[in-house]
């Protein structure tokens, strides 16, 4: 889907619900296939839907003004986009539930098209972070190359008599509120209207054939745990070319072992000496790119964040980068040597010079 949804609908991302569904409903009946002579009804008319679909859920909406369109689709199957749309609410534009003419069930999905499929990954934090190429071995239905997805063993079709062709069967259901014609798809050309004159031997004439197919697929930088992808079109093939379903790629991603990752931004935890922290020091300490050094102020005390900016993991839709917070960790020796004993406490004798109220007061001072 190339445009954004309000585009779309042609609605502002202000639109209430109501502004919403009106538009829908205009646009839905000028391009539903049934009765438009619009050029690209039918292409025009999923659109809308799905768009619909959407943004009529209060939940789908944020999610997709958070993330934004490809975030959306990578946490979104189709099945998910429409489970629990309530068709019913437009069965007034045709006389039946647009839904269950066009798509032939209420999840708005054609039922002959091929499966989705899932995958699972695991990949480096490194890879997580700067993006990978990676190539899948999926065992699935792909088109067969013998008849060209057609299930024709010469490619010659003809008229399914089952419906004369159109890839529909209307059904006349009588209601308590009425009667209502209702539009489904033809079970024995599956939609095509047309069925292969002889079957092809090597798919039987479902157009397809069960192997296992390479996929190159890119993985964008700043994917982390449970994040989704969705390939296109790579799913199991449908019946006789009536549309591939999609691979989703469910990604799991190692833990890295010097950062700790909350959203896009990274937490690295620095252990420094007594003398660093009351002295202040210059450390050099790893970002994801290269080593940078960073300034310890006198008098840091464990838990003191220190936060360089945009240095943390890519964002997955290219908005940037987060950041990485450094927390300091002063360690306190747990041995000391005869020196280091002394120099202790002659710095204790200092301390104790001082009063009570004067440490109270020092102390609030920081």
């Amino acid at each position: 889907m190339s445009e954004d949804y309000y585009k779309i609908l042609g609605v502002s991302k202000n639109a209430s619900e109501e502004e919403i569904k009106k538009s829908y409903k205009q646009l839905a009946k000028k391009y539903h296939p049934d009765v438009s002579k619009e050029p690209g009804a039918e292409g025009k008319f999923k659109e809308l839907s799905e768009a619909y679909a959407v943004l009529s859920d209060k939940q789908k909406r944020q999610q997709y003004d958070t993330y934004g369109k490809e975030g959306f689709q990578q946490r979104y199957s189709s099945e998910d986009i429409f489970r629990g749309f309530d068709a019913s609410q437009f069965e007034d534009l045709f006389g039946g539930s647009i839904f269950e003419s066009f798509f032939g069930g209420s999840r708005g999905r054609r039922r002959n098209r091929g499966r989705d499929l899932r995958v699972s990954i695991t990949l480096s934090f490194d890879e997580a972070m700067s993006g990978v190429q990676k190539e899948l071995r999926i065992r699935k239905h792909d088109m067969c190359s013998d008849c060209e997805g057609t299930g024709a063993e010469d490619s010659e079709m003809e008229d399914c008599s089952a419906c004369d062709g159109k890839g529909q069967v209307r059904k006349a259901t009588r209601t308590p509120f009425g009667s209502f014609m209702q539009v489904g798809i033809c079970s024995e050309c599956s939609g095509q209207g047309k069925v292969p004159e002889i079957v092809c031997k090597t798919c039987g004439g479902s157009g397809s054939v069960e192997m296992t197919k390479k996929i190159n697929t890119k993985i964008p930088a700043g994917v982390d745990n449970g994040s989704t992808l969705r390939v296109s079109g790579e799913g199991e093939y449908g019946t006789r070319g009536s549309g591939s379903g999609d691979l989703y790629i469910e990604i799991e991603v190692e833990d890295s072992e010097i950062f700790r990752r909350e959203g896009d931004d990274l937490y690295l935890n620095l252990p420094i000496t007594f003398a660093q922290a009351a002295l202040g020091s210059d450390i050099k300490i790893p970002t994801l790119k290269k080593e940078v050094t960073i300034k310890i102020p006198s008098g840091s005390q464990s838990g003191t964040n220190i936060r360089l900016r945009g240095e943390g993991a890519p964002d997955v839709n290219q908005h940037g980068r987060g950041d990485i917070y450094v927390v300091l960790e002063v360690i306190t020796p747990s041995k000391l040597s005869k020196e280091q004993k002394a120099l202790f406490e002659k710095l204790a004798k200092l301390d104790e010079k001082k009063s009570i109220l004067d440490k109270i007061k020092d102390w609030a001072k920081r």
